[in-house]
């Protein structure tokens, strides 16, 4: 496993790490004890970093994911948690809410701090809210020591071009910006490094775009993105390869990027995604891949306030 460091924390990360929404069923049934499992088979593999949030199964998430800590040398990996997003469409970004939230994460979590503590998908509520109450709120609790280091989190790349330079956080977690569809977080890269901002980057399979299963049917992606990241996953089948793996090598193998997160609550799935990363990439696959995808590189959709989505590149989603 690689690691790199995360910005001016100075904390060290694994270059592949564990995303736990899985551990609460958002993309399928999932057993408890095989989520347990996947968590014990990442660190195991040399993964080190875990990021949850309430939202996650409405709390499951971190129900399995503290069993699973449990008995974990606390000093063995990093941990991330979020704040102000409780479900499809309830946000509290006040800073009681914050305070309380954070509290019933660690005990649900079994620990008395998170190393990382981020903002959940702040896109859906004005910048005002962020800016005078929440953040501050996160800065508040890394005073007290509950919290390590503070961020925010969301989809358009606008957010963290308006905010990251009033805010300056610690880390921030993009997703699907940085996949064999989608590279556009490279724009980003620059802001971030002159503030020395930690990069957390997620869902290198785009939300499950990049497979041959199909999408499931709340994936915001338009038509024309869906069947393009079809085609793709479909060419790496034909040549007896895996698009899951082009896609996780892809991600992690850019040294700017600290850390890219994956989900699964598979115990085999983990451990293969984490030999991935070790393994050379297949450079002819990748080129072709990248040309079937070509067309709709960096095609996003909307999500939040639309004063964050004016960037949105190509078809409508």
């Amino acid at each position: 496993m690689k690691y790199r460091k995360l910005g001016r924390t100075g904390l060290t990360v694994s270059a592949l790490g564990f995303g736990a929404s899985s551990l609460g069923s958002v993309f399928r049934d999932t057993n408890d004890e095989e989520g347990i499992r996947a968590v014990h088979e990442a660190f195991d593999a040399g993964i080190n970093y875990v990021d949850v949030s309430p939202y996650y199964g409405l709390t499951k998430a971190e129900t399995v994911l503290g069993k699973a800590l449990k008995d974990v040398p606390r000093d063995r990996f990093l941990l991330s948690t979020k704040a102000g997003r409780y479900g499809a469409d309830e946000f509290d970004f006040r800073a009681e809410r914050i305070a309380s939230s954070l509290e019933e994460s660690l005990r649900r979590l079994h620990t008395d701090y998170v190393d990382l503590m981020f903002l959940h998908d702040i896109e859906f509520v004005p910048a005002s809210i962020i800016v005078e109450e929440a953040y501050p709120a996160l800065l508040k609790l890394k005073e007290q020591g509950k919290i390590r280091f503070a961020g925010i989190c969301g989809l358009p790349l606008e957010l963290f071009e308006k905010l990251v330079p009033r805010l300056e956080p610690d880390v921030v977690i993009s997703y699907c910006h940085y996949s064999l569809n989608d590279s556009s977080l490279l724009e980003l890269l620059p802001l971030l490094e002159e503030k020395g901002v930690g990069l957390v980057n997620a869902s290198p399979l785009s939300m499950g775009l990049l497979g041959t299963r199909g999408t499931p049917d709340w994936h915001p992606a338009s038509p024309r993105l869906k069947a393009a990241c079809r085609e793709a996953a479909e060419l790496c089948a034909a040549r007896g390869a895996d698009i899951a793996k082009l896609a996780v090598q892809f991600s992690t193998s850019n040294e700017r990027i600290p850390t890219t997160l994956v989900s699964t609550a598979n115990p085999a799935n983990i451990r293969n995604n984490a030999a991935w990363v070790d393994e050379p990439i297949d450079e002819e696959l990748l080129a072709d891949v990248l040309r079937v995808l070509e067309p709709i590189q960096g095609e996003t959709w909307p999500s939040g306030r639309p004063e964050y989505n004016g960037k949105i590149g190509g078809e409508p989603a």
